[in-house]
């Protein structure tokens, strides 16, 4: 019997919380606003499933494109192409190098 190819397969370590993470995240992640231009960090949170992207985008980096109500749109580049995810800010967090090179 074959085994499944669901959309979360294969995501048990990968979307693990460690004991000290676990619940929900902090409001500091949650209040944060993003601007059109912002590069953000994709940190898939597992108590989300509906709003999660997909695993492949796992710790990539991305560009805020837009808005679409409370979701974002993130523009991240995959194997030459740019691709657009649609999430939430539950899942996305600001990339801290570019924080660095601001205030130089």
């Amino acid at each position: 019997m074959r085994h499944s190819k669901g959309y979360r397969n294969r995501t048990r370590k990968l979307l693990r919380k460690t004991p000290r993470e676990r619940g929900r995240p902090g409001l500091s992640r949650l209040l944060y606003e993003y601007k059109e231009g912002d590069l953000v960090c994709i940190d898939i949170c597992p108590n989300y499933v509906e709003t999660a992207p997909h695993r492949r985008y796992q710790g990539k980096i991305g560009t805020i494109v837009g808005v679409r109500g409370k979701a974002y749109l993130v523009s991240v580049k995959i194997g030459g192409k740019d691709k657009i995810i649609i999430t939430t800010k539950d899942h996305l967090k600001p990339f801290k190098q570019q924080e660095a090179s601001a205030q130089v």
